[in-house]
């Protein structure tokens, strides 16, 4: 074997030796391997499960709202995953039918009601859509989920921050702190206008920005008595039409004059 012959095959030997060492791939087990690449499971995947399917009987036997929930919204919540948008010391929670405190005297609403509020407000493809309350920013992921364009106001500073960047993974979704109840001028009109805290009666501010044909579902009430979850529509003509959907309790609408 010539000095050249020796020296490539030397060559080709320590090749082998230093993939052998330094490939992680082959330093592991095939078991091991496959372990090391599969994706992480979703603990929460059964119990968001089987919130939907409670949240589908209780659309199919709820006969006082007038309003079937959407099963697109239901489709929607069951791949938005509720336990990031809950503190975490609530993550075990997250998926039961309920609302959940987020700090600050402010809640993450029930899901049923946001499946119906969601519904009652019909997000489309390309919609402009405001809303007022983004607490944790649940709400409006679902929308964001719709492939709506979402603009949302916080009046709860901590609250606006942690949300807007929960919300950075939706492009369509612009976050503000500030006071709902002048809604967002420089964006408007809106499609639809969902507002997620009670409000004593209908902001002035948010029907102007509602447009022609348009939709808003707001609660309405004291918040030491019986509040009610409105549908309010706008007619081609600008006429204001209200529809009472259900009793309600929501924290009180905070701002305004």
């Amino acid at each position: 074997m010539s000095g050249a012959d020796a020296r490539a095959g030397f060559l080709h030997r320590r090749a082998i030796v230093e993939a052998i060492v330094l490939s992680p791939s082959l330093m592991l087990s095939p078991a091991a391997s496959a372990l090391q690449t599969a994706p992480r499971a979703d603990r929460y995947a059964a119990p968001r499960a089987a919130l939907i399917a409670e949240l589908r009987e209780q659309a199919r036997n709820d006969s006082g709202t007038g309003t079937r929930i959407d099963p697109a919204v239901l489709a929607i919540l069951a791949r938005v995953p509720r336990h990031d948008y809950v503190p975490a010391s609530q993550r075990d929670n997250a998926y039961e039918n309920r609302p959940l405190g987020i700090g600050y005297g402010q809640t993450i609403s029930q899901p049923y009601i946001v499946a119906l509020m969601t519904t009652l407000v019909a997000p489309r493809e390309g919609q402009s859509i405001l809303e007022i309350g983004t607490g944790s920013g649940y709400q409006a992921a679902v929308l964001a989920e719709a492939r709506a364009k979402v603009y949302t106001v916080e009046i709860v500073e901590p609250l606006a921050k942690q949300a807007a960047q929960r919300l950075r993974r939706y492009p369509s979704v612009q976050a503000r702190t500030g006071d709902g109840y002048y809604g967002w001028r420089e964006h408007a009109p809106f499609d639809a206008i969902v507002v997620t805290a009670a409000a004593s009666s209908i902001p002035p501010p948010l029907v102007q920005q509602l447009k022609a044909g348009g939709r808003m579902v707001i609660p309405v009430g004291s918040s030491f008595f019986t509040q009610t979850l409105l549908l309010v529509t706008k007619d081609e003509r600008g006429r204001v039409r209200t529809r009472q959907v259900l009793p309600v309790r929501f924290v009180p609408l905070t701002g305004g004059p």
